[in-house]
């Protein structure tokens, strides 16, 4: 873009790329600036109590989950400072960072969900779930398929090619930056759907959080559809002239998907994060009897037959460290005897019935 010769209304000497971020006449600019802002520092103090109240939390289950819940925090900061690369204008070095950390950030943030939503499939059906380091290295590995993406096409299109992103045809630049994006959108519809099915169970106490993983998904793809949409659109020439919508659009849609994640998800999750667990959250001592002696005979009949099929799964024992631990009945005798079989009168009496069975099978033989 040609730059003015005088700096616009609010901006001093400065360069004119940074024009947006203080040009009163560009109201987009300021109102985008201040909400991007605030969201950075609503997830500074989110996270700073996130930390703090993750010390106290007793339930093992919940702590397993911090890790990933720390990321997805990180990765809602990331969204709203990467507003401000898209309110300066286009050059070389926004360029690089709107088509990897967009990408990149979102893919963090779904991954952690998808994985959260994993976790919650098999608390709220009573079973053992995923461990911490599982967690955190699916999250992680998830988000890196997305670096990997974006990395390979600045390389092949910067470097290798020499094309300049600010020179690049606004068409061109915005079907590569969406088909950068198809990977972040199979994952999000994906966790979308995965987390549908943490409604089904017996165990209530976990449904809760996965309701907070599908509004927040839920709201994420109808903004995605709208901003993708008209994205599209906004490349197509009027009158001649290309719409300049595009950088306000996806700044639009960073700041509101960021404000998503921390009303839908993170506030409802922090405010859960300490509460104990409730009983009806895991299975019964009757249940977990029943499986403890259906565990010790599978492994008994293991050991007798190493190619038996059918072992059971395992079950999800109370976050107590050591979980239920049933107590040994009394042992009864083998065989006892009755205290009537020990009088003379009760002897005397089978006596005489087992003598008068012998002589009545004698007379039937002999007949």
């Amino acid at each position: 873009m040609a730059s003015t010769t005088a700096p616009p209304p609010g901006c001093g000497n400065i360069d004119p790329d940074y024009y947006f971020l203080c040009d009163v006449c560009a109201a987009w600019g300021i109102g985008l600036e201040t909400l991007a802002a605030a969201g950075v520092l609503a997830s500074l103090i989110l996270l700073m109590a996130f930390f703090a109240l993750s010390w106290m939390v007793k339930d093992k289950n919940k702590k397993n989950l911090i890790p990933i819940q720390f990321l997805f925090i990180l990765g809602t900061l990331g969204i709203f400072s990467l507003t401000f690369a898209f309110i300066i204008r286009l050059n070389n070095k926004t360029g690089s960072v709107r088509f990897i950390l967009y990408g990149v950030l979102f893919a963090l943030c779904f991954s952690c969900l998808l994985t959260h939503a994993s976790n919650l499939i098999k608390l709220v059906r009573g079973k053992a779930p995923l461990s911490k380091l599982s967690m955190l290295v699916r999250a992680v590995g998830l988000t890196f398929i997305q670096i990997i993406i974006a990395v390979k096409y600045i390389i092949i299109t910067v470097e290798r090619d020499g094309i300049d992103m600010a020179k690049m045809g606004r068409e061109q630049r915005n079907k590569d930056f969406v088909m950068l994006l198809i990977y972040v959108l199979v994952l999000m519809v994906f966790s979308f759907m995965i987390s549908m099915f943490t409604s089904c169970g017996p165990y209530k106490g976990w449904k809760r959080h996965g309701m907070h993983i599908s509004v927040t998904l839920l709201f994420s793809i109808a903004i995605w559809s709208s901003w993708i949409s008209m994205l599209l659109l906004s490349g197509i020439p009027t009158n001649g002239e290309q719409s300049r919508w595009d950088d306000p659009l996806i700044s639009v849609a960073l700041v509101v998907n960021g404000w998503v994640f921390l009303m839908m998800y993170t506030i409802p999750e922090i405010c859960f994060l300490t509460i104990p667990h409730q009983p009806e959250d895991y299975p019964s001592e009757e249940i977990l009897w029943k499986s403890t002696g259906r565990q010790q005979s599978v492994e008994a009949g293991s050991t007798q037959a190493p190619d038996k099929e059918g072992a059971e799964e395992d079950i999800l024992f109370p976050p107590n460290g050591t979980g239920f631990q049933p107590k040994d009945p009394k042992p009864k005798p083998c065989f006892s005897i009755p205290r009537t079989m020990l009088h003379p009168a009760y002897r005397q009496e089978m006596m005489v019935r087992y003598e008068a069975k012998r002589l009545a099978k004698g007379t039937h033989t002999s007949i």
